[in-house]
């Protein structure tokens, strides 16, 4: 099928199969067809989220060697990057959180390692979510969990859940595939909102497994989408592997935008402005730990803050 034909038939509302999607992947990046991808990934989202942008925000509780030792991770226990190691107090939290609150942003996200007791989770989690607004959704992002847990997320007032199979899981990582499929299952039927990204991408990556995480979304029925690269943090496994580039990134969220179809927000990670005219209308700002990152305060290092994301998508001519 010519490009002409699967973007007539994504403009008609059809959705499409996995060969579209990897076709799509195939343009050459520059390429005239390539600007008239963007363009279409860009029109789409401006118009069926009316020129609407989200900021999301996300603190790390803990910079901790991790069991699950992801080789794109830097706080794989086998191979621990970060200057230090630490677990953040409540007070730190709940301050934390106050200004990212006050500073407007629409998604809160609590991270954690694989590791981190959940109890103490969802202990901390009840403490933050007593100083939430009712318009700012709540959002875990933890290990994997089965449905019982998932229902206790959603009882401390998590809306939803950040969760994923990863590209290549169980051979850049040590968790099953499977694991982590029984994980969002047990998000959805908790009534939980998913939150689905495709990473963490790199040079190796072939585009039939990318776009088999944009189906793998859709068929999810996801509200927000990512796509995230692979950073090279010096000591991690991968780190000879290679990144990819930003003309590169902004493709693929062009593609995964036309493809996956989420019904509210569209985001590319880490944040470079040209994705802002590829379909996406969503950036995150970061504090605490970090697993692209060498320094254990990303705020102090690749981590951006709420104004720089404002100003970002004002650019861009979005609304907040």
């Amino acid at each position: 099928m010519t490009i002409d034909k699967i973007l007539d038939s994504a403009r008609n509302g059809k959705f499409l199969g996995k060969e579209e999607a990897v076709t799509l992947l195939n343009i050459k990046n520059n390429s005239n067809d390539f600007y008239r991808l963007i363009s279409f990934a860009n029109d789409m989202t401006r118009s069926e989220f009316s020129g609407k942008a989200y900021i999301f925000a996300q603190i790390g509780l803990n910079a901790e060697p991790c069991s699950a030792n992801c080789k794109f991770c830097s706080m794989g226990e086998n191979h621990y990057t970060l200057e230090s190691k630490w677990k953040k107090d409540i007070n730190s939290v709940l301050s934390e959180s106050k200004a990212l609150i006050n500073d407007g942003i629409n998604d809160l996200f609590l991270m954690t390692t694989a590791d981190y007791p959940v109890d103490e989770f969802i202990n901390t989690a009840k403490q933050v979510k007593k100083i939430m607004p009712a318009n700012v959704r709540f959002v875990a992002n933890i290990g994997d969990f089965d449905y019982t847990t998932a229902l206790r997320l959603k009882d401390t007032g998590f809306t939803g859940a950040y969760h994923i199979n990863r590209l290549r899981e169980g051979i850049d990582t040590s968790i099953d595939s499977q694991v982590r499929i029984k994980t969002l299952d047990a998000i959805k039927k908790a009534g939980l909102e998913l939150y689905y990204c495709i990473e963490p991408i790199g040079p190796e990556h072939g585009y039939e497994e990318i776009a088999d995480e944009m189906l793998r979304a859709r068929d999810y029925n996801v509200g927000v989408m990512a796509v995230m690269r692979r950073i090279p943090v010096k000591g991690i496994p991968l780190y000879g592997s290679g990144q990819i580039s930003s003309i590169e990134l902004s493709k693929i969220a062009a593609v995964t935008r036309i493809v996956a179809r989420p019904h509210r927000a569209m985001n590319a990670h880490e944040t470079i402005q040209m994705s802002l005219i590829c379909g996406v209308n969503q950036l995150y700002a970061e504090l605490g730990a970090n697993p692209r990152d060498n320094i254990s305060n990303t705020e102090k290092s690749r981590g951006l803050a709420v104004e720089s994301i404002k100003q970002l998508l004002a650019d861009a001519e979005y609304e907040l």
